[in-house]
């Protein structure tokens, strides 16, 4: 028992003997480590904040079977996000008659950076227009590979969205063009990449059987576009 303890007591002194040799032998270090982040908010931005200084359309003395073009209007989606759009046409009369005798047509091609409009497009997108408002064309959505490969174009009517205002005042409607968050070839054709723009024309027709009531009626319309982030959780 007592070498025992002795030889356990020589272990322990050992050992000791060896902890203290370390601390004398080597120096402690310090050690620093930081960690920094930041995040910046894109912007998303249309026409870089102005409105449109183009007229959509202007007519005077407008008669029954008679087709007006309008000026084409620039949608650049000018910030560093792509964007979701929703164009809002909205009409109202001067005068408490009915708002269906004008019938509201539309052309739009989508360009990307580097591509521009031409002549042999303003030309092609009369024809279209003119096919449209005689029945010939439907509403589509095609590629114009002939003219600009790559480049999307859509022409069709106006749609209603809601009801014209109650009986006893001026006649109002709004109308949607598209909606870039819903699903189908028209509304995808309002989503806009950070390097795109669309160049948009009007053309408006009042009915042929269009009565006296309409003489000196004033037609105003506008056209609102809004946009919001493309993103999957911002789609509704």
């Amino acid at each position: 028992m007592f070498k025992l303890k002795n030889a356990f007591l020589g272990s322990a002194l050992v050992g000791a003997i060896v902890v203290s040799g370390s601390f004398g032998t080597y120096s402690w270090f310090t050690s620093e480590t930081n960690a920094a982040g930041e995040i910046t908010n894109g912007t998303l931005e249309i026409n870089n904040g102005q409105d449109m200084d183009s007229k959509i359309v202007e007519a005077t003395g407008f008669a029954p079977s008679q087709l007006k073009y309008g000026e084409w209007l620039k949608i650049e989606n000018t910030g560093d996000m792509d964007a979701y759009l929703k164009a809002t046409y909205n009409q109202s009369l001067s005068a408490d008659v009915p708002l269906d005798a004008y019938k509201v047509g539309y052309i739009a091609y989508k360009f990307s950076e580097g591509q521009e409009m031409t002549d042999d497009i303003l030309e092609e997108s009369r024809i279209y227009l003119d096919e449209l408002f005689n029945g010939t064309t439907n509403e589509v959505k095609s590629v114009s590979k002939a003219i600009a490969p790559g480049v999307e174009m859509v022409v069709g009517f106006v749609e209603e969205e809601v009801q014209p205002a109650a009986k006893g005042m001026s006649g109002k409607t709004k109308m949607v063009l598209g909606d870039g968050s819903k699903e189908g070839e028209k509304h995808e054709f309002w989503q806009l990449n950070d390097d795109q723009y669309i160049d948009l024309s009007f053309a408006i027709k009042l009915d042929e059987k269009a009565g006296n009531e309409y003489q000196g009626v004033s037609y105003t319309s506008n056209l609102n576009v809004t946009a919001k982030q493309m993103d999957d959780g911002a789609k509704n």
